[in-house]
């Protein structure tokens, strides 16, 4: 049994190196994978446009197809870049779809698995855009949207992240409140924490409880992802990165 977790792709152009690398790796997988997860910001920006704009990422779709054409099960936690993410995934690509956080055993372990954009609290303004954005107006809104509408949804999204994400950064210690949120999971019988959303390539166990916490970095300069191998959580990098000159 083998299940491997992904996030933070955040791909744009299928001429990326990230976008190259992350189809070379997705085919390594065919017939060999039993689920994949994939916990958000896959996508630099991706909403379920019933017009399909996004057809830069045409590539991808069609490695997750073949993927799940040879028995892989797709379970797609939405990030904040990926949200809404309409019919392409519920339908071709039958994927099971998170909105949210959830508690699932996986390979006999209970596992906490989220995107990992609501665990700082303290992030108000963050989350306030992130409630009006997953309204059920802004849901139903996206079936008139023209498709223009998608490139300029997109380009003020990403400047925002963009500009937040550094400032973000310095002012908060990401391991300390992963670690504090990992501890209060293992209070609520909670055995392992999987988020993305932070770009902290981190697994830590929680002294004495068997707790792991494993944070999946990210595909863009880390090339980390998240594998399950007999019930344990492992932090993986992949190795076919070409060197940096």
């Amino acid at each position: 049994m083998r299940t491997i977790f992904l996030a933070d792709a955040h791909l744009v152009s299928p001429e990326d190196t990230n976008y190259q690398l992350l189809l070379r790796f997705l085919h390594t997988l065919e017939g060999e994978l039993d689920t994949l997860y994939i916990m958000g910001d896959l996508f630099d920006f991706w909403l379920g446009f019933p017009s399909h704009p996004f057809t830069q990422y045409d590539a991808v779709l069609d490695a997750l197809e073949r993927l799940v054409a040879r028995g892989c099960k797709l379970v797609y936690f939405e990030g904040n870049h990926d949200f809404h993410l309409g019919t392409i995934f519920s339908k071709r690509l039958k994927a099971e779809i998170h909105d949210r956080p959830v508690i699932e055993s996986v390979q006999g372990k209970r596992l906490y698995l989220c995107h990992g954009d609501q665990i700082n609290r303290e992030d108000r303004g963050y989350r306030l855009l992130r409630y009006l954005l997953r309204t059920p107006l802004v849901a139903t809104s996206i079936m008139h949207f023209p498709p223009s509408w998608a490139e300029a949804i997109k380009k003020r999204l990403q400047k925002q992240s963009q500009s937040g994400y550094d400032m973000k950064s310095a002012r908060w210690d990401y391991r300390r409140i992963l670690l504090d949120y990992s501890r209060f999971l293992q209070e609520q019988g909670c055995e392992g924490l999987v988020t993305g959303h932070f770009h902290l390539a981190l697994r830590e166990e929680l002294p004495e409880t068997g707790f792991t916490l494993l944070s999946l970095g990210d595909w863009m300069e880390k090339f980390t992802y998240g594998e399950m191998l007999d019930g344990n959580l492992q932090l993986m990098t992949y190795s076919d990165v070409p060197p940096t000159v």
